[in-house]
């Protein structure tokens, strides 16, 4: 898998080098030369100066081959019409760009453009450290809208069923391990106490698990 990183800051160079390390061909991008010292010594990738949305930097990097491209510069300008000459012009496969505007971000994802907006990730996150401090988030969809979280079943929870607890399109329990061994569970399962319970929700059912008393 050929993949294109635009962008050799902080978050370019990680993601070049993870990928790197998990055996794919890599080729950076990044108008200051001096960027490519973030790579360490045992990057096997390429790197090329120039700016990322120029034709001919792209063309040097590979770009007619290549299955995907990750914009990552400090520049949200910059990322997305790197991201869009990717994907009209050279017709590459997968895109993503780090978009800063969290509305930018929402308007380019409907445009079919995969983005991260770290400002709103990031928000999401410490308020949720704040706010529920007794979750553990163990994964996310999208820039956190949807959340898999995992908690432990409290003494409210002990006797009720997941059907007093499920709200459909906010709130589903996927998965209950008791005694170390994982189910998943019927709208008739009831819970007991310590059951290790995982979860899909959103924010707003995130907002109604205290009012539910399952947190």
């Amino acid at each position: 898998m050929n993949i294109i990183v635009a962008g050799c800051g902080v978050l370019g160079a990680q993601l070049a080098q993870l990928l790197d390390s998990d055996g794919y061909n890599v080729t950076v991008i990044d108008k200051d030369i001096k960027a490519f010292k973030k790579l360490k010594p045992a990057f096997k990738g390429n790197f090329i100066e120039g700016i990322a949305f120029d034709k001919n930097t792209l063309l040097n990097a590979g770009i007619e081959s290549a299955d995907a491209l990750a914009s990552t510069t400090n520049g949200d300008n910059t990322n997305i019409v790197t991201a869009l000459i990717a994907k009209k012009k050279f017709k590459v496969p997968i895109i993503i760009a780090r978009i800063y505007d969290p509305i930018s971000a929402e308007i380019y994802k409907k445009m079919g453009i995969n983005t991260v907006s770290p400002i709103l990730w990031s928000s999401n996150k410490m308020k949720d450290i704040i706010c529920h401090p007794d979750l553990l988030r163990i994964s996310t969809f999208g820039n956190g809208e949807v959340e898999i979280l995992e908690t432990e079943a409290s003494i409210f929870l002990e006797g009720r069923y997941v059907k007093d607890v499920t709200i459909p399109s906010e709130l589903n329990i996927v998965s209950i391990v008791r005694n170390g061994r994982a189910i998943i569970p019927t709208m008739n399962t009831s819970f007991l106490k310590n059951d290790k319970i995982f979860l899909v929700v959103t924010a707003l059912g995130k907002t109604k698990m205290k009012q539910m008393m399952i947190i």
